[in-house]
């Protein structure tokens, strides 16, 4: 069907999918996310075709959505385009700027792959399409890494945590994958977000690296609410939440050996020391507390400040140029933690444990630690996962703590 002046467009309003098709086929950067403990989902487009590198200043950026590295510059994508669906995908609120000629034109673009795609016309898509392998049936795995390189790592670190070089560090590791014939993206975003409700889950997509980005993080790097709230967390440690017969545990069943007490308690000690820089005193703290996000459990402490109490608007800002990276993706001290990774780690982290999420958006902000995540290109996978290594770790154990953490992702959208 060749879409002229007189086409009829169907009346029925899209699902999801549709509007994230559409984005993807015109070649444009496109988020999608959903918030903790929420049930809808938000999409914002930015129709520039490039996402832009700045500095994420939430004091005068306007609406968007923030994607940085690492280490390195952030990515930010414009909201020219914005919608908003509840959790049966179905279009709630339609643009920041509904009246605007180019939100209609888009919204006619969606409506139109959505009629070719009932009427059995193929749409094009060569854009947006994954080349997957065919006749395939389960995925297969290769790596940079295996139990005995990474086990090996992990030793080599302990041996320079008793030497006194750091305190701790955080080592990370990839796994790759060729996925299944049958993987739609889309659909293992919504399975993500029905698993784990508690965390921020997440599909990007950058037309520069014609690469996805997806992943389901427990863990708030900053937030600013529309009240002047400002939420940070120290979140480490780790152990699963399923027994060895299938058993699930409780938070409260959960004991922490001194090895994960310690591992967090660098992480409270490192938020503490940046409040202190700035002479920020006034703060709430609760926990450390058990929290479970999928099937792990984590020592989870929260802090929060009224930034209209303590007059201080540019505290979300202040504090991500502090924190990031955090000691719970990094190690203690920073600078030591950061040469290591560089001289050990095989891989390069990329956007893995930088962090992400909506900026400015109805006068909200919040940012998450890109944690539990996959890179997706073509039909291959990366999947990343750290632990935090501490002169208790046991490195077999620090092994199959990253395997567990792989199994975040894997055991939901395979």
């Amino acid at each position: 069907m060749t879409p002229t002046s007189e086409t009829h467009i169907s009346t029925q309003v899209p699902q999801l999918e549709f509007f994230w098709k559409t984005a993807i086929s015109e070649g444009l950067p496109v988020a999608l996310w959903r918030l903790p403990k929420s049930t809808e989902k938000q999409l914002l487009i930015d129709l520039s075709g490039r996402t832009s590198q700045t500095k994420i200043d939430l004091e005068e950026l306007p609406s968007g959505f923030a994607m940085s590295p690492f280490i390195g510059e952030s990515l930010f994508l414009k909201g020219d385009l914005y919608y908003h669906f509840d959790q049966d995908n179905q279009l709630v609120e339609n643009n920041i700027h509904p009246s605007s000629e180019q939100a209609q034109e888009f919204f006619r673009k969606v409506q139109l792959t959505y009629d070719e795609q009932h009427e059995d016309t193929p749409i094009s898509s060569a854009n947006f399409t994954v080349n997957y392998t065919k006749n395939f049936e389960s995925p297969t795995e290769s790596s940079l890494y295996n139990e005995i390189t990474y086990a090996e790592m992990v030793s080599d670190a302990i041996d320079a945590i008793q030497r006194g070089d750091m305190q701790k560090v955080v080592l990370s590791r990839t796994k790759q994958i060729t996925l299944p014939e049958n993987f739609e993206v889309v659909e293992a975003f919504n399975k993500l977000c029905v698993a784990y409700p508690n965390a921020f889950v997440s599909l990007v997509y950058l037309p520069q690296e014609k690469a996805l980005w997806l992943g389901a993080t427990p863990e708030t790097l900053i937030s600013m609410d529309k009240e002047g709230i400002f939420r940070t967390m120290s979140l480490a440690g780790t152990q699963s939440a399923i027994g060895p017969n299938g058993e699930k545990y409780h938070p409260a069943e959960i004991r922490w050996a001194s090895k994960e007490i310690e591992e967090q308690a660098f992480v409270s000690r490192y938020i503490i020391e940046c409040f202190k820089k700035i002479r920020l005193r006034e703060y709430y703290e609760v926990g450390p507390k058990t929290v479970q996000a999928g099937n792990l459990m984590h020592l989870r402490t929260d802090y929060s400040v009224n930034t209209h109490e303590v007059n201080f608007p540019q505290l979300g800002t202040v504090m991500i140029e502090l924190l990031h990276p955090t000691s719970a993706v990094c190690g203690m001290p920073k600078e030591p933690a950061l040469r290591y990774i560089a001289e050990n780690e095989l891989h390069s982290r990329e956007y893995y444990s930088g962090f992400l999420g909506p900026v400015n958006i109805h006068d909200e902000s919040h940012l998450f630690v890109n944690l539990r995540t996959m890179k997706i290109q073509g039909n291959q996978a990366t999947l990343f996962a750290g632990g935090g290594i501490t002169e208790d770790s046991n490195p077999v154990k620090e092994w199959y703590e990253t395997e567990m953490k792989s199994q975040t992702l894997l055991r939901v959208i395979l």
